[in-house]
């Protein structure tokens, strides 16, 4: 089953705790055991599974990758927004998680995250629902 999750997001370069509205999707698709694949179909945007209770390690995240891929770096891209392409291609655009008695079997402490950094923007991610009964 596939399904798409829309999110607006509010700045240049942000993570946006999603597991809730994915949780909720896994449970309405009335999946008990399987497997959930996320994508990102998007360049500057990407999909990254971390700890979701303290806030600070997602923008400890953000700061680390603009050390790595600062905003004003020396690019070739002439766009404006290399250091997004760069930033994505190293958070990546999907992910997989298993679904467990109908949850995500993610760690206590993990969430999903879409991880916006060339915003703000409508942003797009898919969910491949496949159920292990079916």
């Amino acid at each position: 089953m596939l399904t798409q999750l829309e999110v607006a997001t509010k700045s240049r370069a942000q993570l946006i705790d999603i597991s809730e509205r994915i949780e909720q999707a896994v449970q309405e698709a009335k999946i008990g055991e399987g497997v959930l694949y996320l994508f990102v179909p998007h360049t500057t945007a990407g999909i990254l599974i971390n700890e979701n209770y303290d806030p600070s390690v997602a923008q400890d995240i953000l700061d680390f990758l603009e050390k790595l891929a600062p905003r004003q770096g020396k690019y070739k891209h002439t766009e404006g927004n290399a250091d997004s392409h760069i930033k994505t291609a190293v958070v990546g655009s999907s992910a997989i998680v298993p679904i467990q008695k109908g949850k995500l079997a993610l760690g206590t402490w993990q969430g999903i995250f879409l991880c916006e950094f060339d915003g703000p923007r409508q942003r797009k991610v898919f969910l491949q629902l496949m159920d292990e009964g079916r």
